[in-house]
């Protein structure tokens, strides 16, 4: 049986989390017109929302207990132990070297992949993270990075269309998954909170216009509803990392768009450390 036809592993309830904490997270107001994200790249400083959000209180369990059970094309994300041999993820020559060499490695075994294509990595910290392209913070919405119509799009500019076209064709399955890595920990500020991908309602995911100053992407903010199911892992280190998917080429019931965002800690201490981390996003072809 092929990665496009086997069958979608059994769905399981997952339980509550004793650990469970009451955090808020920032989700999109839905309205008439098409939101509109002008990126930090077009700004030059703070990306600029044409959109109104709200902040939900919301259970985030913690997901350890559950790692073992975990798949990505059921939650739409997995925990995995994955050190580095690389000592400075700040320098680019390493990250794009070294470091890709080991995240296309740990995605091709995770998926079954037949090759990965990495085409992006972006660091993060609350005290802002130096990146060829300017300083990032974590992430404050809710949000998917790809969606229904940016997804293939993007694989077309990353493999090639003809090649996008071919692969479709031949019956092949293309997946985006960024893995997110702590550069320092244990993480102590802005975690990052995951939904279950089978909890969230298609109509909660709003197309989002993100304005860049050579192209216009989009990604998915989240509406909040209550039937939303939110973890998180506590103090993660560098030597894990969690794979996250953003878009599936296969509509078959699985997992395809998972929404995640940065939120503070209810007993975060003012003087906790800033958090680093670094997100390489990659494209899975399954063949």
């Amino acid at each position: 049986m092929n990665a496009t036809t086997a069958a979608l592993p059994a769905r399981q309830t997952l339980p509550a989390s004793p650990a469970a904490l009451s955090a808020a997270l920032t989700f999109i107001r839905p309205q008439a017109e098409k939101p509109v994200l002008e990126s930090a790249a077009l700004t030059g400083g703070a990306p600029r929302e044409l959109f109104a959000t709200e902040n939900r209180a919301v259970a985030i369990h913690d997901l350890r207990p559950l790692a073992g059970v975990l798949s990505l094309d059921r939650e739409g994300f997995v925990l995995r132990r994955a050190p580095t041999a690389v000592a400075d993820l700040y320098d680019d020559a390493a990250v794009e070297g070294a470091y890709y060499a080991e995240i296309e490695a740990l995605v091709t075994r995770a998926l079954g992949a037949s090759r990965v294509a990495i085409f992006d990595a972006t660091r993060r910290s609350d005290a802002g993270a130096a990146n060829r392209d300017g300083t990032r913070g974590p992430a404050g919405r809710v949000h998917v990075d790809y969606t229904e119509a940016s997804g293939p799009r993007r694989a077309a500019d990353v493999l090639g269309e003809a090649e996008v076209e071919r692969l479709l064709a031949a019956g092949a399955r293309i997946v985006q998954v960024n893995v997110w890595r702590p550069i320092r920990g244990p993480v102590e500020r802005s975690p990052l909170a995951l939904a279950d991908a089978a909890s969230v309602r298609p109509q909660d995911l709003v197309a989002t216009d993100q304005v860049f100053p050579d192209r216009i992407g989009e990604i998915y903010h989240l509406a909040h509803h209550p039937a939303q199911r939110w973890y998180y892992a506590p103090a993660m280190t560098p030597d894990e990392v969690v794979l996250i998917k953003g878009w599936d080429s296969l509509a078959d019931g699985r997992a395809r768009f998972t929404p995640h965002s940065a939120f503070r800690l209810p007993q975060q201490r003012p003087d906790a450390p800033p958090r680093e981390s670094i997100e390489v996003r990659t494209f899975a072809v399954i063949e």
